[in-house]
């Protein structure tokens, strides 16, 4: 429990300063970035059939993690503490609307978030919504979406490399989706793999 509101912490302290920032950036960037931010968001959508129209920043933070492994331990934990600090998260059972296309609503919260946080369980590459709301969120890092990534009890280059758990996820994916949408998959979590983020057992072991 202490491990898990230390790391906690950490995290409100970082996306705080991130987001001032960028509320500091946004009145110079906003009238250059706007045209551009449109383009992009209809291009990237494109196969998911995502209204992408709004260029506006509804949230400030969309959460991408297995319900599974995280949803009412350490991912609640996160965004009751969020929540709290008065930033306006995106988690998928609180804000889809019922009977929108779950593609849609995913889409959409992604492109209209400041800062993704991702969190790497073990059973993160077996969920294909996972793995679409990853590649989904590497393609808008290009406008400027901030990732943040938490490795929770998985090793990173396990994520990074697509081996242990995650190799056995994707000998699966492989027999149910076709090359081109497994190694998107594949790529993104090698980018994303590679960011800076927070280790849960080194964070523990220190």
């Amino acid at each position: 429990m202490y491990t898990t509101l230390s790391l906690v912490g950490g995290i409100l302290i970082l996306l705080l300063l991130l987001l001032l920032k960028k509320l500091f950036n946004k009145r110079t960037t906003d009238a250059s970035a706007g045209v551009n931010k449109d383009a992009a968001s209809s291009s990237a959508c494109a196969t998911q059939e995502c209204d992408s129209s709004s260029s506006g920043r509804d949230y400030e933070v969309f959460l991408s993690f297995r319900g599974e492994d995280t949803r009412t331990n350490f991912t609640d934990h996160l965004y009751n503490a969020l929540l709290e600090k008065g930033i306006h998260t995106f988690r998928d059972n609180e804000e889809l609307r019922i009977g929108e296309k779950i593609d849609q609503g995913l889409c959409s919260a992604i492109h209209k978030s400041k800062i993704a946080i991702i969190i790497f369980s073990k059973g993160y590459a077996s969920s294909q919504w996972c793995l679409f709301e990853l590649a989904e969120i590497v393609e808008s890092m290009e406008r400027q979406l901030k990732v943040m990534p938490i490795f929770y009890n998985v090793d990173p280059s396990d994520v990074r490399n697509q081996t242990g758990c995650y190799q056995n996820a994707f000998r699966d994916h492989k027999k149910n989706f076709d090359l081109e949408t497994v190694e998107k998959w594949k790529k993104a979590l090698k980018e994303v793999g590679r960011l800076k983020g927070w280790d849960m057992e080194n964070t523990a072991d220190g």
